[in-house]
């Protein structure tokens, strides 16, 4: 082979190169992205979809998806992921296990190199399918861990984190360490009344711990991607509105601890329609404050609570 011809093929291997990083190029440089997707920093994004928020990562050499929805908006938001590669994603992780973050599981799964979840999450899912039917639909965690679990993706580092019970007792934050964006899953519901699942080990005193520790301990100029968010509010939050959602839950229980001490039912407790002070938190529909003033009045009488 001449000169000439080096040159000329090596400048195409380089060529083809350059068009198969093209798309994530594109990304970092704001171009339009596939259908859904939300770029936030370095390449890590997210897809709002159905259900409970997607995060993503996409870069050169790796590829992540935090929850994994519903399965027709999880073949979306892995289409936009992979944008044209061929090649598994490196990890998908379920932050929990409730349905709108996990019942996407059947598409990234078998997609994936590993699925992650905390060690609790399985069996967890597995109860939840089954009171609803949908056991023969679930794909569970293939790699799990109690404390703490981490992976160099790239440019990229994940680590996750367990740091006790809240909305769920398995519930875990992911944090995309170059780019500084926080994945919470549920454990911030912005703006709304959330879900308190206590059959899945839900903890209202311990939810406020965690969320003070999650602003002690990251990052204040990350972005902190939550679960759910009032449509005006956004999923996309700061540490001040993860003590706003704090002073949520304490605000919970200080009234129905009130209401009990007055000597109200649980039925009279759940029957409050706003709770006083947290106006912004309310919506028409569905208005979970009766279900989680109902949590709450059952963690306050508890023997030993």
């Amino acid at each position: 082979m001449n000169r000439r011809d080096f040159l000329v093929r090596s400048g195409l291997v380089v060529g083809a190169g350059m068009l198969a990083r093209a798309p994530l190029a594109a990304q970092a440089a704001g171009a339009t992205l596939p259908e859904g997707m939300r770029l936030l920093r370095r390449n890590v994004g997210m897809f709002t979809g159905r259900g409970g928020t997607i995060g993503w990562l996409a870069n050169a050499s790796a590829m992540a998806a935090v929850d994994t929805q519903f399965p027709a908006t999880a073949e979306q938001a892995l289409a936009g992921i992979r944008d044209g590669r061929d090649a598994p994603l490196d990890v998908t992780i379920n932050t929990h296990h409730h349905g709108d973050h996990t019942a996407g599981n059947p598409v990234f799964g078998p997609a994936s190199r590993q699925l992650v979840a905390h060690a609790n999450v399985p069996a967890l899912q597995r109860m939840a399918a089954e009171s609803r039917g949908t056991a023969g639909e679930q794909v569970y965690a293939t790699t799990t861990f109690t404390d703490a679990w981490r992976m160099e993706l790239g440019d990229e580092v994940i680590a996750a984190r367990y740091f006790g019970p809240a909305h769920t007792k398995g519930d875990i934050v992911v944090l995309f360490e170059k780019a500084n964006v926080v994945h919470l899953g549920d454990l911030c519901f912005n703006r709304l009344y959330p879900v308190i699942d206590e059959p899945g080990g839900a903890n209202i005193g311990h939810w406020i711990t965690v969320l003070e520790r999650i602003v002690a301990e990251y990052p204040a100029d990350a972005h902190f991607v939550c679960g759910h968010g009032k449509e005006s509010a956004g999923v996309v939050t700061k540490p001040a509105d993860l003590l706003v959602f704090r002073d949520y839950l304490a605000g919970l229980l200080e009234y129905a601890q009130e209401r009990i001490t007055a000597g109200a039912s649980r039925e009279e407790l759940m029957a409050t329609e706003n709770l006083p002070g947290f106006p912004e938190f309310h919506t028409a529909a569905p208005n979970r404050l009766s279900g989680n003033l109902g949590v709450a009045y059952d963690e306050l009488t508890r023997t030993g609570a």
